[in-house]
């Protein structure tokens, strides 16, 4: 019976690691998601602290009049506080994250399928054993 724990535990450390997978996977979508709406949302800037008329400007991705990349020099206040570092750099962290998670679920859920297959395995040869010991007798 010592091969039925060490399998039940080795499926709860699989189970364990698909769930850390999923944990990183999630923290990875919300990585993308705020860099998602860092490039496809509107927002308003302040021309001064404490401005009681903020200007509008569009996203960083889908500007028509280039009212977001212009800058200060042509007396656009969308270009400081919207930068595209800021964005890459969301997106580049959510990268390996993304893999980590990818990589720990696919290992954790592999490892359960092995196990899975392993214990079936040895319920197939216990019947096979079986069904040998009954044949013996009857024949």
């Amino acid at each position: 019976m010592r091969s039925s724990e060490y399998d039940l535990d080795f499926r709860d450390r699989a189970g364990r690691t698909r769930s850390w997978g999923i944990g990183l996977l999630v923290v990875a979508g919300l990585l993308w998601t705020w860099c998602t709406l860092l490039l496809l949302t509107p927002y308003e800037v302040d021309r001064k602290p404490d401005d009681r008329y903020s200007v509008k400007c569009q996203s960083r991705l889908l500007t028509e009049h280039g009212t977001a990349n212009r800058g200060l020099r042509h007396g656009d206040h969308c270009q400081n506080e919207r930068d595209w570092p800021e964005a890459v750099a969301v997106l580049g962290l959510s990268v390996p994250v993304s893999v980590a998670g990818a990589v720990l679920f696919t290992i954790g859920s592999v490892s359960r399928r092995m196990s899975a297959h392993a214990e079936a395995m040895r319920e197939l040869d216990r019947i096979a054993d079986e069904r040998k010991a009954w044949a013996a007798r009857e024949g």
